[in-house]
């Protein structure tokens, strides 16, 4: 009986000692905060203008829809198919496939693309909107490597053409559609602005590709050779290259409608570009080159060939030159050089600087127009 009621004691104890923390948390007296003093207000106290209200916005347009230009544009849109033989690593011939864009420019079958996109192919199959397929007669195919344009035709009527727009009248931020056959599923669209206009971008050691129109609209392959277009529905550029690099986000170029037609009129017409000519060959000068040839300088453009009967062959350069001024310019490259050629007009006179050896010279050569291909 002893040790019951001591355990009832201690148990009494502990809740006596419990309540009685707890009351004397909540007996507790109030922590007084002082509430920090405003600073009085600093500066010009006059109204500058009692009266003045927050500018309100104008009411603002719809935007016309996407939906309507893709419609209009889709059906001159169409899928390009290629077929390029290679060999492998054993020197066998084996067939490759690839995937491009194009847009029909005239309801006979006249149809634009890409250089590249067509570039060695061996077979090209063309598939319209409505799903009809044709073959192309590679006799017909027309390319241009320096503004990377092509021309192919299909033995088709009464096709849907595409209408052709000012480029010259686009304004950076202008809404834009870019069609194409991304990634060699199925025609698709995808919009953006115009990011940028006039660009230059090199392609590569010896292409640089000018006056193409900078757009954010998704370039994916496949996309190639499509059109470009406006909210009218016009095409503004005939897409072509896209800078793919980890970081690089809605960088697409398209070549102008501008810089376009004349190459495409020219292709379509007489079967290649016309330009003003020179005729050699050439090759950017390296370290290389300086040490195989043993040049006199390290910058310039090592001529590799003339064209017999050519401007520079009437104008006495030689394999083995190195041009350094081109009509009162300093070339650095290949690049540099076709831009002054073509930068000039057929018939006009320019003068060259070049080193033969240890001896700088100079001469002048009448420039001429690009004989067909052979």
């Amino acid at each position: 009986m002893k040790r019951t009621n001591i355990s009832a004691f201690i148990i009494s104890l502990i809740l006596v000692l419990s309540l009685a923390l707890s009351a004397g948390c909540g007996l507790l007296p109030e922590i007084e905060t002082e509430t920090p003093e405003i600073p009085p207000a600093t500066g010009n106290t006059t109204p500058i203008n009692p009266d003045w209200t927050p500018p309100a916005g104008s009411p603002t347009s719809l935007l016309p829809s996407i939906a309507d230009v893709v419609a209009k544009v889709k059906p001159s849109v169409v899928a390009i198919n290629t077929e390029v033989v290679t060999l492998d690593l054993f020197n066998r011939p084996q067939t490759q496939e690839g995937a491009g864009s194009g847009w029909i420019i005239d309801e006979n079958g006249i149809i634009v693309t890409n250089n590249h996109v067509v570039e060695g192919a061996e077979s090209i199959t063309i598939t319209l909107d409505d799903g009809r397929t044709f073959p192309v007669d590679m006799a017909t195919v027309a390319t241009d490597w320096i503004t990377d344009l092509a021309i192919l035709e299909i033995d088709a009527a009464n096709l849907p053409a595409a209408s052709v727009g000012d480029s010259n009248k686009a304004r950076v931020g202008d809404w834009v559609v870019a069609i194409g056959n991304s990634l060699g599923e199925r025609i698709s669209a995808t919009s953006g602005i115009v990011s940028a206009l006039g660009v230059s971008l090199p392609v590569s050691q010896d292409q640089t590709l000018y006056d193409l129109v900078q757009t954010d609209a998704a370039i994916n392959p496949g996309n190639s050779g499509g059109p470009l277009v406006n909210m009218a529905g016009e095409v503004i550029g005939i897409t072509s290259v896209k800078v793919a690099e980890v970081g690089v986000e809605g960088m697409g170029y398209a070549i102008s409608t501008n810089l376009a037609m004349p190459v495409i009129e020219d292709l379509i017409r007489v079967g290649y570009a016309i330009r003003p000519w020179l005729g050699v060959g050439s090759y950017t000068v390296n370290q290389f080159a300086v040490m195989r040839y043993d040049l006199a300088v390290d910058e310039g453009i090592l001529i590799t060939s003339v064209a017999p009967g050519s401007p520079a062959d009437k104008a006495g350069l030689k394999t083995g030159d190195v041009v350094t001024v081109f009509n009162g310019k300093e070339i650095a490259n290949v690049n540099e050089l076709l831009q002054g050629i073509h930068s000039a007009k057929i018939g006009e006179t320019v003068e060259i600087t070049y080193w033969r050896g240890e001896i700088r010279q100079t001469t002048s050569a009448i420039l001429s127009k690009t004989p067909p291909p052979s």
